[in-house]
Formats: structure tokens, C-alpha cells, sequence
């Protein structure tokens, strides 16, 4: 199978990693990406073919990963043109939706959007895939297998849900290392050093995590497991309930989802 990358981000040396870790053959993944060190970097990781330019890389692959921001995808995508073939073209750029990739892309229709979050970069992360009604289930198969390279997947049938995907995942690492910072703070204020204080918190939200995962009651029920009456936690609890501080981050989570419906729009537009 010969994988396409445009763009050797972050992200794209994420998921070539894992890709090569999970058997897909380094030789026929090639990478397009202008600047030289990450194509050094990606050589010297990998052992993947990289190019400057879409001129010397191949033509018709069989899957094209897009992988560099949303803000310069038109630009980036306008000398792929007449040389994709039947490729299967997934978008991991966030925010533009397939609509506008398929215009840039002169019609083509065979189109996977994805929203990894950046603990893919670790092969921990969730992503929500999304795909045009021209992509098979081989080719959705294709698409889940190169994501799962990096974490877990869920498949949206409606595209509009998609940013709210960004919300709750893409944006959710941040959510998260608020309440770290947060946990680090009051560790601190209640007389912990920093590296005490650092090692409470990260393994408290990761046991948490780890236990709600491998639970099958929902997570108010493991909440009020916890929560003895007149205890610590519901102390704790009466006071951030006080504070608003569930109802703040559902609506931070819609906030985050109505900007994204904006950011789209604007990504789009030609």
C-alpha cells in the first residue's frame, strides 16, 4: 500500500511511527514536506521516503494523508492535482471540512476527516472519523487501520458533529491539564513540594482514567463511590459545585464546539 503524506508535523511523525510499529512497510510511505529537517528527522526515524516538493513524489497513491495546517491546505493541495488517481485522501487538519477539500481537490470525493488529539503523539490519543458517502468500507477500514496507529477511533455519520468532536476530544487534553494545574496548585498551597505535588495529581487523573475505563458503571456512579456523606470529598465537591465548576466546563465545551462551527466557515471559504 503506498501512503502519502503532505506535511511531516508533529502529528504525521506521530502516526508514521506507529504506522511502522503496527507493520505498514516504511518503503512505501513517502512524505512531502518543504523543510529540511524534518525530512532529516523522518529519514533518519523511519527510514520513509521524503520529498521537498508533490514533483518528485508519486503519483496515484493509494492513500493521501493531509497533514499540514488548515490555513495553508488550499495552497498545499494545488500541485497534487491531476495526480491523485482513486487515492483515498484523509484529512487530519482541524476544522475544514471535507466540502471545501474536495473543491480544492478538484471534485475528488473520496475523502476521510479525521480529529486526532495530541495524545496520538504518545499512541494514546481518540480520534472521530468522519467520511463521504463515495468511501467504501475497505477504504473506512484503511482509514481506521493508519488512526488506530496512534490510539483508539469512533466513527461520526454526521459530518456537523464533527466539531463537536473538537470539543470533547481534540480540545479535551486542555480540559485536563487545567484540572492538573489546578490539582498541582492546591497540592502546593497545602504544603507539597512541586514534584509531590506532580506525581499526586498525574497519577490520580491517570488511576481515575484508568478505572473508569475498566468500569461499566457510569461515571456519577463511580463519583458517588467515592463521596462518603459528611466526608472529604463531599466537602470538596459542595464547594466546586458552588463554583459552577461541571456547568463551566459543559459550557466550554459548547463555546469550544459554536467556535468551531465559526472556524470552519471561515477555513473554507475560497
Amino acid at each position: 500500500m503506498k501512503i502519502l503524506f503532505l506535511g511531516g508535523g508533529n502529528m504525521a511523525n506521530a502516526l508514521i511511527g506507529g504506522m511502522v510499529k503496527q507493520g505498514f512497510v516504511a518503503a512505501d510511505i513517502h512524505v512531502i514536506d518543504p523543510g529540511a529537517e524534518a525530512r532529516e528527522r523522518l529519514t533518519a526515524a523511519y527510514a520513509v521516503n521524503c520529498h521537498a516538493t508533490a514533483e518528485s513524489a508519486p503519483a496515484s497513491p493509494d492513500v493521501l494523508l493531509l497533514a499540514v495546517k488548515p490555513q495553508q491546505m488550499k495552497e498545499a493541495v494545488a500541485p497534487l492535482l491531476g495526480k491523485l488517481g482513486s487515492a483515498l485522501v484523509v484529512s487530519i487538519a482541524a476544522g475544514l471540512d471535507m466540502a471545501a477539500l474536495s473543491r480544492w481537490l478538484g471534485g475528488h470525493r473520496k475523502i476521510v476527516r479525521c480529529m486526532p488529539n495530541t495524545p496520538a503523539l504518545v499512541g494514546a490519543g481518540i480520534t472521530g472519523l468522519c467520511a463521504l458517502p463515495d468511501v467504501n468500507e475497505a477504504e473506512k477500514a484503511v482509514a481506521d487501520r493508519v488512526l488506530r496507529a496512534v490510539g483508539s477511533t469512533v466513527w461520526i455519520d454526521d459530518e456537523a458533529r464533527m466539531d463537536g468532536v473538537t470539543a470533547i476530544s481534540g480540545s479535551g487534553p486542555a480540559y485536563v491539564f487545567l484540572f492538573i494545574e489546578a490539582l498541582q496548585q492546591a497540592a502546593s498551597d497545602l504544603g507539597f513540594t512541586p514534584e509531590q505535588g506532580r506525581q499526586l495529581a498525574i497519577e490520580t487523573v491517570q488511576g481515575a482514567a484508568t478505572l473508569a475505563a475498566q468500569s461499566v458503571e457510569p461515571a456519577a456512579v463511580l463519583r458517588e463511590r467515592v463521596t462518603s456523606k459528611g466526608g472529604t470529598t463531599e466537602a470538596a465537591l459542595r464547594v466546586m459545585l458552588e463554583r459552577g465548576v461541571k456547568d463551566g466546563i459543559v459550557a466550554g465545551c459548547k463555546a469550544a464546539d459554536a467556535r468551531g462551527r465559526e472556524l470552519g466557515k471561515l477555513l473554507g471559504a475560497d
